[in-house]
């Protein structure tokens, strides 16, 4: 094979099949192919789809690295795909970064799914083969200490094993450069074509040792990076509930938390312990209805100030907060979850609060409120809205503080250039602990911040398709007949983010603004076979006594909106 060629026909793919399962170096996945193709051959209709499927291309490596479905064959998740992807890595650094490295130095983290650490292993097998030096940490750990260990150990890149919050049959292999950032192009074009250049698993080398186990030093260090984010003045009486949703970060915010001076969180004991099978929870994901019920309940018996649940690899963070007047409406017992956008403005006022060091620039990207724009503006902070993904947000220059509404927040971006749920976590409970000791509370913040800047109200929603290969057919189909009115608003402007419409770089994506200055935006998933769809409508305020009309006025103003662009969509 040279690189890997997409099969047509059934007579095609059996044949790319076999080639693919003499070259598979493992013979777990090796077995399962070999039953596909068997069934395939005698006629087996589900097992020819199965086949197709596998055999679709390779996984496709890009601004997000590696993230599908764990089993046989070049679309899925196996050591055959990570050998090559960590060869294609490897050769970039030797041979296209801005400045090659013949012995290239690459620092490896995996998470506790299924075949992480064995990824990992892999990894470091190849580059070390290859000349370079491989360090592995120590254990499963969060996603944010393998980006810290980069910085701080002075790699030329990282390799991330985890599929964060993806179902449990998935896996990932999120890639890093020296500045501790994820790629951007053209960096993850050039390791692409390094990876599409490989020829066949078996041509790469393979070393039996001689990479590095790293000890918990690194671990350490992060903690005590994390530690000092909170001023030794701050308040520390809060009590917290906290779940790590089966995923890695338990241990890891516990000794955060104790470290920075707080009492440890109260876990939920049937999710605190990795489990790859993600057992109490349909989808692994705090975003998801239903995935944060056992920290509730767990609250509803011990009375927290706050609940705070990280998904798998604790990379981004959630959280709750009590609220017996609308907590009912949301969620079990008298409790709220926040919004990414709500956590995202309340970071935003905490670190305006405690002072930006001149220069610092505020970022978040463009499927996220402007109301941290309007608090910036307000604070005389710069502020620039980027593309989706921390792999923009983290390279804004001069960054102080960037976020998502997808629960992703870098509060301290020389400890971590990228999303980070334990120090976010850490902030929260440092503001929310202020403001109980002044009788305040997070909430009432929220109210503060939309009497100054306006009802900043959002809502999104995802239409699911049955194939990733579909969404550029509605994608188009909105460009070709895009609505003239939303929610009995006329649409003032259309951009095209593709043609990079509104000065960012090209992307999937489309974005209308309303004549009323509503926001929608409509893009691609980079994960899921999922179009997503986000709102955003801002409402005046005219003083504290006109805060709850406001905030019904502009949920009226979603609920029309979002009514309008399901149906413009197909949903």
């Amino acid at each position: 094979m040279s690189g890997y060629a997409v099969p047509e026909g059934l007579a095609a793919t059996l044949d790319a099949a076999r080639a693919w399962l003499a070259d598979d170096p493992d013979p777990v996945t090796r077995a399962e192919l070999e039953a596909v193709i068997e069934a395939a051959e005698i006629g087996e209709e589900a097992a020819q789809a199965d086949l197709d499927d596998r055999f679709t291309g390779l996984l496709e490596f890009g601004t997000a690295g590696l993230r599908g479905r764990l089993g046989a064959g070049p679309n899925r998740m196996n050591r055959a795909v990570v050998i090559r992807a960590a060869a294609g890595l490897t050769a970039y650094l030797q041979e296209d970064a801005e400045h090659p490295r013949p012995e290239p130095y690459v620092v490896v983290g995996f998470d506790a799914r299924h075949n992480s650490d064995v990824f990992a292993r892999d990894t470091a097998a190849v580059v070390t083969a290859a000349g370079g030096r491989a360090a592995v940490l120590p254990h499963p750990l969060p996603t944010p200490v393998l980006a810290f260990a980069i910085r701080h150990l002075g790699a030329d890149a990282g390799v991330m094993v985890t599929a964060s919050h993806n179902p449990p049959q998935d896996n990932g292999y999120k890639v890093y450069l020296g500045d501790g950032s994820q790629i951007v192009p053209p960096a993850d074009v050039l390791i692409a074509a390094r990876i599409a250049a490989v020829c066949a698993v078996a041509d790469v080398p393979l070393a039996e040792d001689g990479w590095e186990t790293l000890g918990d030093d690194v671990l350490d260090a992060y903690l005590d990076a994390a530690a000092a984010l909170v001023p030794p003045e701050s308040p520390r009486e809060l009590s917290v509930v906290h779940t790590s949703l089966h995923g890695v970060g338990n241990d890891t915010l516990a000794a955060a938390f104790e470290r920075a001076g707080f009492a440890a969180p109260r876990a939920v004991p049937t999710q605190s312990e990795p489990d790859p099978e993600f057992p109490t929870v349909s989808f692994p994901n705090p975003e998801e209805p239903g995935a944060i019920d056992a920290a509730l309940a767990l609250a509803a018996q011990v009375g927290p100030d706050l609940v705070v649940a990280n998904d798998p690899d604790a990379d981004r963070c959630a959280v709750a907060v009590p609220d017996p007047v609308r907590g009912p409406a949301d969620t079990p017992a008298g409790w709220r979850m926040l919004r990414g956008d709500e956590v995202g403005a309340l970071l935003g006022a905490h670190l305006l609060a405690r002072g930006i060091p001149a220069g610092g620039v505020f970022a978040n990207s463009i499927v996220s409120s402007r109301l941290l724009a309007a608090m910036a503006r307000a604070a005389g902070v710069a502020h620039e809205e980027t593309l989706t993904g921390f792999k923009w947000i983290a390279r804004v220059p001069g960054i102080a503080y960037g976020y998502e509404e997808a629960l992703g927040y870098c509060v301290a971006p020389h400890v971590v250039r990228d999303k980070d749920g334990v120090t976010a976590a850490l902030l929260v409970a440092e503001l929310a602990a202020g403001l109980r000791a002044q009788g305040r509370s997070l909430l009432g913040l929220l109210d503060e911040l939309a009497v100054a800047h306006g009802v900043h109200a959002t809502d999104s929603f995802s239409v699911r398709v049955s194939d990733v290969a579909l969404m550029p057919a509605l994608m188009e189909r909105l460009r070709g007949a895009p609505p003239r009115t939303v929610g009995g608003v006329s649409i003032a402007r259309i951009d095209d983010l593709a043609r990079g419409d509104g000065g960012l770089p090209p992307t999937d994506g489309l974005r209308y603004l309303l004549a009323d200055e509503s926001r929608v935006i409509v893009r691609p998933s980079g994960t899921e076979p999922k179009v997503k769809c986000y709102l955003e409508v801002i409402e005046p305020v005219a003083g504290r006594a006109d805060l709850g009309p406001a905030r019904a006025r502009a949920q009226d103003r979603l609920t029309a909106i979002r009514a309008d662009m399901q149906d413009a969509m197909g949903s």
